[in-house]
């Protein structure tokens, strides 16, 4: 059984910054690509970031490129996302998500992805 728990979230000033981290369980971890989804009130959930199973490519949403940096560290079983210059649109529960995923196409869809964590909420005030 894999599990998935994310933290780090919390409410923050805009032009902050936060880091997120989503500690796996299982020793299957680096076999995984790793994404980051988020889902704000009343909006369909958000692709944000994902990472290749070795950590060599990673891939952003056009809403959070240059401002967030998605890595992960296999040894200890964790991704992260760093969110710079967060904006009050950023405001969301993030997700973190892993899965199967061998197409450099399908990082993006949410259905791709095979467990899931219970979102961490990130709060951006104005």
């Amino acid at each position: 059984q894999v599990q998935l728990v994310e933290s780090g979230g919390g409410l923050v000033q805009a032009g902050g910054s936060l880091r997120l981290s989503c500690a796996v369980s299982g020793r299957t971890f680096s076999s995984y690509a790793m994404g980051w989804f988020r889902q704000a009130p009343g909006k369909e959930r958000e692709f944000v970031a994902a990472i290749t199973r070795g950590g060599g490519t990673t891939y952003y949403g056009d809403s959070v490129k240059a401002r967030f940096t998605v890595s992960r560290d296999n040894a200890k079983n964790t991704v992260y996302l760093q969110m710079d210059s967060l904006k009050p649109e950023d405001t969301a529960v993030y997700y973190c998500a892993g899965g199967n995923i061998l197409s450099s196409l399908n990082y993006y869809y949410a259905r791709q992805y095979n467990y899931w964590g219970q979102g961490t909420q990130v709060t951006v005030s104005s």
